[in-house]
């Protein structure tokens, strides 16, 4: 029996997709060099049931620093399992995967649930917190998506987005943007050259990100490679030694 939390979250997700334009939504990530955001386009109601989990994982956050490019914390896939059915729920909602295929013009899939970045939370949470420049490399046999859900934004920190620089045709251009709660961030990993600039003092800055494949696999070395990174720069070593909850 679907668990009823899982079910009404299901039910408010579904509910969401109605009033969306996709054709409009589609030729803005086109136009700009697959990237699209969307302030607000996440209801309040949904905003409120996640905060309510990432409160409850709060007290997990693994805490990182790499000297020149990043400082924050960050809750993994695997925690999220245990204690996040609303924002699994969304994770996993068919139709909000649909409308990302349609969107990116092919057909996206979960990522391996060995995968602990497949759905986490970034909390931008003391002074200097940030990441610097980067794309988000792929790598799987296939290309990675990654969605941005602004959850909460009380800060001066700016996600700053560099689009086109891999097309030698067009001309690059910059964008700051503020995550407020409720925004929406869809983008290509492989094309954004992106960065969170330092959080100041008495600030604080979540939010929740998805990542979305075409090709699943990966090979043994590049899986190696994936799980050093995300053991080093987002989820502790730990992470290497969980096993993701069937």
């Amino acid at each position: 029996m679907l668990n009823p939390v899982v079910h009404a979250i299901d039910q408010q997700l579904t509910e969401a997709l109605l009033p969306l334009h996709v054709e409009d939504m589609t030729r803005q990530y086109w136009e700009q060099g697959q990237f699209l955001a969307l302030e607000h386009l996440m209801p309040t109601q949904l905003v409120q049931e996640f905060m309510q989990e990432v409160e409850r994982v709060r007290p997990q956050i693994n805490r990182n620093f790499i000297p020149g490019h990043k400082k924050g914390g960050s809750v993994s896939f695997y925690l999220l399992q245990k204690s996040a059915p609303a924002i699994l729920a969304f994770y996993h909602h068919q139709g909000w995967m649909n409308l990302l295929s349609q969107i990116a013009g092919v057909p996206l899939l979960l990522c391996p649930e060995e995968d602990p970045h497949s759905c986490a939370l970034y909390f931008y949470t003391e002074p200097g917190d940030h990441i610097g420049y980067h794309y988000d490399t792929s790598y799987y046999k296939g290309e990675r998506f990654t969605v941005l859900l602004g959850l909460r934004d009380q800060s001066s920190s700016r996600l700053v987005c560099r689009l086109h620089t891999k097309e030698p045709d067009r001309e690059v251009k910059e964008l700051s943007l503020r995550t407020e709660a409720g925004t929406y961030i869809f983008f290509n990993g492989d094309k954004l050259h992106h960065a969170v600039t330092p959080l100041g003092a008495a600030e604080e800055r979540i939010v929740l990100t998805l990542q979305y494949v075409t090709n699943p696999s990966m090979g043994m070395a590049q899986r190696w490679f994936s799980n050093m990174k995300d053991a080093v720069g987002y989820f502790g070593w730990s992470a290497l030694f969980r096993k993701p909850n069937r």
